[in-house]
């Protein structure tokens, strides 16, 4: 591929556009507000923004929030559930669990209420044995009352599917002669997995969204075409890969954290590049922050995430953890007197006090720009409404002086974020010593030095351009696929032939897949797993696999070891329990040149602050304020610093060093 290659991002706040070269190493970049709820518009403002001509653009890959917020917020098409007889409230009664440990209550909206919940006659075993025959009069008329009370979309669930899919797959024929559209998932299709409430509420979501996805790329699609762009569009799965938009509705849950996941790809690639394979995320944005964790240069991949409480989906996704802190998120104080920061967040509409567009509350980015860390030349007379706010708000309430207050508003802020980067490293048997923080995002390297110290993480790679990663992220993703198969039996009891047939079967599938795609590779690799437990455990553990065809005392072996990694206890005595084969298939797409992304003519020969700004650190610091693109290539820096660039502000805490290397990236040794 020779034509240029654009990635874009769609955020809660913002857009962001990388458009590469390869020829050249030229890039583009561009960075627009979110348009809601159509973000194609803010999409098409990105091409403009960047003076793109999308006739010259040989692949785009888009990054989406589409899936993850109507998921998050319930702004779901109506879909109607066929399932077993008997089990039409397992989506709702889920596992019993709390939203807080020591809460007495809580609540919980299912995907799809219970009216819309109809029961047939039909039963399987858990061996794939039929129990009762599929009643097809009974599912002719429930699906029938759906679609008179107006679903858009249906799901077909039945109790052990994954052991035997006949009278899924039959109940499916009988339902297109009946179904307006093409807007039927199945349980099994999607998740071949032995328990029936994280398949049905993955199926759930599954139809719930396909609507709405379909729709939106299908909008965008034609929008780009109509500029100009005559090639395929390819949207980011939740799992680092990518899927054609015209296959995508097709399993549309996969895009679920689409957004996040491509950051976690660009941190990958970025990573390997600076010779730090290891790596803790973090993606601060303006209205939550995204963590996750790099191990030996690889993106963690997660067949067990809820992406809020009791919504399990079950599709292979990158392991990233959301906590709403971010550049929008809004400060209050509490009826008990306490001071709160997020989840509720200003957005880019209104968004915070000092964006000057009728925000009226004050956020993380109100706090830092009192605090000196945002210039407040850029904002006019927001500046001031922002510190009078502060002061109303927050300041005097607390007894405090307005610098005081917004200290705290950020100490809060970053306690929560250091909770989530411990929960993804210290509680997976991982020490953050062992890991830099990469730190991107736009408010991301606004903290990072504060919570590296807070984490004892030694060092902190902030990347050329943080600001637009996630859109980079897009641009160097390769293409891959996930499959699951459930054989939940005792490991001493499993045939190991039907394990190396389930793996190879998996294999050829995701090898025929990515075949069918029109994009240029390097290579095609598998990766294989297995997840296990000891008998009567409920938690799996992941095991890798080096090849499809290992031996049972193998995986007993791979098991043990991963196990006492994780927990530091043998047993002995216990039996393992083989429960899912896992095949991921990658299609490698060919390594970009990254060290453009800051362009190499506008750099200085040495290092000369374009002003000194007053910036508090438990106090008042003259700061020197550099700007990025003009630092020497090999510049390096004592803290306190301000580095701003067009995409994001940089602050680089006292004691602090900070170097520069070939790519553009920073490395910042935090000291004590």
């Amino acid at each position: 591929m020779t034509g240029l290659v654009a990635g874009v991002d769609v955020g809660g706040t913002f857009t962001d556009l990388a458009i590469f070269d390869p020829a050249t190493g030229a890039v583009r970049l561009a960075k627009v507000p979110t348009t809601l709820p159509n973000q194609a518009g803010g999409v098409l403002a990105a091409f403009d923004a960047a003076g793109a001509e999308l006739s010259q653009i040989d692949l785009i890959v888009h990054g989406t929030t589409t899936t993850t917020n109507a998921v998050l917020e319930r702004q779901l098409s109506k879909t109607g559930l066929v399932t077993t007889m008997g089990f039409r409230d397992v989506l709702e009664l889920g596992r019993r669990t709390r939203p807080q440990a020591y809460g007495m209550h809580g609540s919980f909206t299912p995907v799809i209420p219970r009216d819309l919940r109809l029961e047939v006659p039909e039963r399987m075993d858990a061996r794939g044995r039929v129990l009762t025959p599929l009643d097809e009069d009974a599912l002719r008329a429930a699906v029938i009352q759906l679609r008179d009370q107006g679903c858009e979309a249906l799901v077909i669930h039945f109790l052990h599917a994954y052991a035997n899919p006949a009278h899924e797959l039959r109940a499916a024929e009988v339902a297109r002669e009946l179904w307006p559209n093409d807007y039927i998932t199945l349980g099994h299709a999607l998740l071949s997995e032995s328990r029936e409430y994280e398949r049905g509420v993955t199926a759930a979501v599954n139809a719930s969204v396909q609507p709405l996805l379909e729709r939106y790329v299908a909008r965008l699609a034609a929008q780009l075409a109509a500029k100009g762009y005559a090639r395929d569009l390819l949207v980011m799965n939740g799992n680092g890969g990518m899927v054609a938009a015209k296959d995508v509705a097709r399993e549309a849950v996969k895009t679920v954290m689409s957004g996040p996941a491509s950051g976690v790809m660009a941190a990958v690639a970025t990573g390997r590049r600076a010779g730090m394979p290891n790596l803790l995320t973090y993606d601060m944005g303006g209205t939550s922050t995204d963590v996750a964790m790099i191990r030996g240069g690889v993106a963690p991949v997660s067949n067990e995430i809820e992406v809020e409480y009791a919504m399990p989906i079950h599709v292979p996704m990158v392991d990233v953890r959301t906590v709403g802190a971010g550049g929008g998120s809004i400060a209050r104080i509490d009826a008990g007197g306490m001071l709160r920061v997020g989840p509720e967040s200003a957005g880019s509409t209104p968004g915070p006090i000092c964006y000057g567009r009728g925000g009226t509350r004050v956020t993380i980015s109100d706090a830092n720009l009192i605090l000196g860390r945002l210039p407040a030349s850029r904002f006019g007379q927001a500046a001031a409404a922002a510190h009078q706010t502060m002061q109303d708000q927050i300041a005097a309430p607390l007894g405090l002086s307005v610098e005081q207050a917004a200290e705290a508003v950020i100490r809060i802020a970053n306690t929560h974020m250091a909770g989530a980067i411990r929960m993804v490293s210290i509680s997976m048997g991982a020490d953050p010593r062992d890991f830099a923080l990469f730190a991107f995002g736009g408010a991301g390297p606004l903290h990072a030095v504060a919570l590296a110290r807070e984490l004892n993480v030694p060092k902190v790679l902030i990347p050329a351009r943080p600001g637009i990663t996630n859109a980079l992220g897009c641009v160097v993703a390769d293409l891959r696929h996930d499959f699951v198969r459930t054989l939940n039996r005792p490991l001493d009891a499993v045939d190991m032939a039907e394990v190396h047939q389930v793996l190879a079967q998996q294999e050829a599938e995701g090898r025929r897949l990515i075949g069918l795609e029109k994009i240029a590779l390097t290579t095609t690799r598998a990766e294989y797993s297995a997840e296990m437990q000891f008998v009567g455990q409920t938690h799996l553990l992941r095991v890798p696999l080096p090849s499809p065809t290992p031996s049972r005392e193998d995986l007993q072996r791979r098991f043990e070891a991963a196990y006492h990694a994780r927990f530091r206890v043998d047993l002995p005595t216990i039996r393992a329990n083989l429960v899912n084969l896992n095949c991921s298939v990658i299609g490698e797409r060919p390594a970009l040149d990254l060290s453009r992304l800051i362009d190499p003519a506008g750099r200085k020969a040495s290092a000369d602050p374009s002003a000194i700004r007053r910036v508090w650190f438990d106090g008042w610091h003259d700061t020197p304020v550099y700007w990025r693109d003009h630092l020497p290539a090999e510049a390096t820096l004592q803290g306190p610093a301000v580095i701003e660039q067009m995409d994001s502000t940089i602050v680089i805490d006292p004691g602090a060093r900070v170097a520069q290397d070939g790519d553009g990236n920073l490395i910042v040794e935090v000291g004590a």
